[in-house]
């Protein structure tokens, strides 16, 4: 093989795996949309809502949620790692977004502002809370009356290493869905819906707070 196929060859193959890694990119993100434009339609979002996203990270979901509610809406991005709180700011200054909040929490206490949010989701943190009972009160607490809570969440799973510090009722990493209903239904909260079959191994929990 000469080395001006050779080079035709490699290149090929380069642009195969950036374009199929881009594709992976696309189809992630894709994803993603597509998660927050259910959970808006299952919760009812429209121009104005005011959504919390609790434990956002680095704001893979905030930032979908942030479209959807529109410039005169708001989201509130909670994280309580410093570095993910970093990259959050960074990122809400780059994109120059006037309606996102991002708030520094702490492992009992979401440290949103009471009666704030017609929705507020959690996904795939649940199972990390350490302080359940303190957190969920501080939830219900942030929700106005008739909002939606949406926790989305997966069942132990064995081939993950448990989440130090979580009651032991969780039986691994994840959370068996009865024990977060009980807990949120505990709380105050009403199941609104439920769907087993989220995405992938996930289910989802809709609850409402009740009108006074």
């Amino acid at each position: 093989m000469n080395r001006r196929l050779s080079s035709r060859i490699i290149a090929s193959l380069v642009l195969t795996l950036l374009c199929s890694l881009g594709s992976a990119a696309l189809g992630t993100d894709a994803d993603q949309r597509q998660e927050i434009t259910r959970l808006a339609e299952l919760t009812q979002w429209k121009a104005g809502t005011i959504v919390a996203d609790v434990g956002a990270g680095d704001g893979t979901y905030s930032f979908p949620a942030v479209q959807k509610v529109g410039p005169s809406g708001r989201v509130y991005a909670t994280e309580i790692d410093q570095e993910k709180l970093k990259t959050l700011r960074a990122e809400v200054a780059k994109r120059n977004l006037q309606n996102v909040t991002i708030v520094e929490g702490t492992v009992d206490e979401p440290k949103l502002p009471p009666n704030c949010c017609d929705t507020i989701f959690l996904r795939h943190v649940y199972h990390h809370l350490t302080q359940p009972h303190a957190f969920n009160k501080n939830l219900v607490r942030s929700l106005k009356p008739g909002a939606y809570l949406a926790i989305i969440d997966f069942p132990p799973l064995a081939n993950l290493d448990p989440v130090e510090g979580v009651p032991k009722n969780r039986g691994g990493h994840g959370i068996p869905k009865k024990v977060m209903v009980d807990e949120l239904t505990s709380a105050g909260l009403q199941v609104n819906q439920v769907i087993d079959h989220w995405s992938t191994q996930d289910y989802c929990v809709i609850f409402m707070k009740a009108n006074p």
